[in-house]
């Protein structure tokens, strides 16, 4: 679809005017209302299979045209157990408890007026996404139930599968009587559209880009709208001169492998001195096999001549593929040390059986998930009972990490007295 600049400013500021109305009326929406929507959208998922998985083959047949990696595709495809899965996600938080109106404190003053603090919806969220067309319908379930409107840009390689996606979503709307314009998306691949977007600050009342670095880059630049980043997942796993080795093998091969192309896939492997010799002639051949280019240290070459060279700049990088760094360190203080220096505050863990070990990890790295004993692929919103995520932050401002519900309100205080004044 192509337009003209001027089509495009008022698009998007059609876009933000009608999400403001509808934001205010889903405000006043009931809970009963909220999950109806979703359990028919859920229902709409499972039956519309075919016809979404043949939209998503026009964008697949498209990313192979231009290229895109296999880890992209993979990102990209929608098969039918992944759309059973989505409808299964959307039941899930049809089930969880709605956090709009929730009393998170109330307390009385000497003067006898009662003070409250509720959970109130946001209000109008942009949602700036690239690839993977499931989180079209993460991001509107969570937003809907949480009492806030939607205006969804997803990368122009899921094109028409967001588009299939979003008239199932309004199909769901409208039956269950809430009003269609809560999710919107924008119906232009015109990049310009988003910095219209961002500058909607009137209407629009918060920014999660989810997606590459440099999506959130341009974001956070151009954005005359607060934002939640995503930003890089730059994710370590140390084993611990006390791993139970064959644990480290099983959580370090599940980090990297199991899925690669996403944000909490391991990117760097940190192992202590005392246990190279037992533990990376194992690791390193089982990554071999499953096509992983390791890139090492010089302590790394030394057991594992094959390695190349890690440099600098590859532990500052965000592969998103079966590429995997692999150093040896000395001790606990030199893993913390090069995850404060390299991370990017996401995912990080200890594979350890010492408690002491694993307290000081977890109390000395800064990350917005740090795991023990397991792998890093876990950080999600679905694994931690939240029924989905719009995203992981990596700030440190009223939502870090799985950012589900609840992180979708934000509180105001409601006052209540009987003619006190202030004197």
């Amino acid at each position: 679809m192509s337009e003209t600049v001027t089509d495009i400013h008022q698009h998007a500021l059609s876009l933000a005017q009608s999400a403001r109305r509808a934001a205010r009326l889903l405000a006043q929406a009931s809970t009963g209302a909220k999950n109806r929507a979703l359990q028919d959208l859920a229902r709409r998922l499972a039956e519309n299979r075919g016809p979404l998985v043949e939209a998503n083959r026009r964008d697949l047949e498209a990313g192979r045209t231009k290229g895109l990696s296999p880890a992209m595709l993979d990102r990209l495809e929608l098969t039918e157990p992944r759309i059973q899965s989505m409808a299964e996600g959307v039941r899930t938080i049809a089930q969880l408890p709605d956090p709009v109106g929730e009393v998170m404190d109330e307390w009385a003053r000497p003067n006898g007026m009662t003070i409250s603090k509720v959970r109130v919806p946001i209000g109008v969220i942009l949602f700036i996404y690239e690839s993977r067309p499931n989180v079209t319908v993460d991001a509107f379930t969570l937003c809907m139930k949480s009492g806030n409107a939607v205006i969804l840009r997803g990368g122009s390689e899921a094109f028409h599968s967001n588009q299939a996606l979003l008239g199932l979503i309004r199909e769901s709307l409208a039956s269950s009587g809430l009003e269609e314009d809560v999710a919107q998306m924008v119906a232009t691949t015109d990049r310009s559209a988003v910095g219209e977007l961002l500058r909607q600050h009137e209407h629009i009342n918060l920014v999660i880009p989810r997606g590459g670095y440099g999506l959130i880059r341009r974001v956070t630049e151009e954005s005359q709208i607060p934002v939640v980043k995503h930003f890089e997942g730059i994710c370590h796993t140390y084993v611990d001169a006390e791993a139970d080795l064959a644990m480290a093998e099983e959580v370090c091969f599940n980090a990297k492998v199991q899925r690669p192309g996403v944000c909490n896939a391991m990117e760097t492997m940190l192992v202590h001195e005392a246990v190279t010799e037992k533990f990376l002639p194992a690791i390193g051949q089982r990554l071999r096999e499953a096509g992983v280019e390791l890139r090492g240290d010089e302590k790394t070459q030394a057991i594992l001549p094959d390695v190349r060279p890690a440099t600098e700049e590859d532990y500052r990088t965000e592969y998103l593929d079966l590429i995997l760094n692999v150093k040896v360190v000395g001790s606990l203080d030199e893993a913390i040390e090069h995850i404060a220096t390299y991370g990017s505050q996401h995912s990080d863990a200890i594979i350890t059986l010492a408690e002491a070990s694993a307290e000081r990890f977890t109390r000395e790295v800064d990350s917005a998930v740090v795991f023990v004993n397991c792998s890093t692929r876990l950080n999600d919103g679905g694994v931690f009972g939240f029924g989905a995520e719009v995203g992981i932050s990596t700030d440190k401002i009223h939502a870090r990490g799985p950012m589900a519900l609840p992180e979708l309100t934000i509180y105001k205080y409601i006052v209540h007295g009987t003619g006190q004044l202030r004197e």
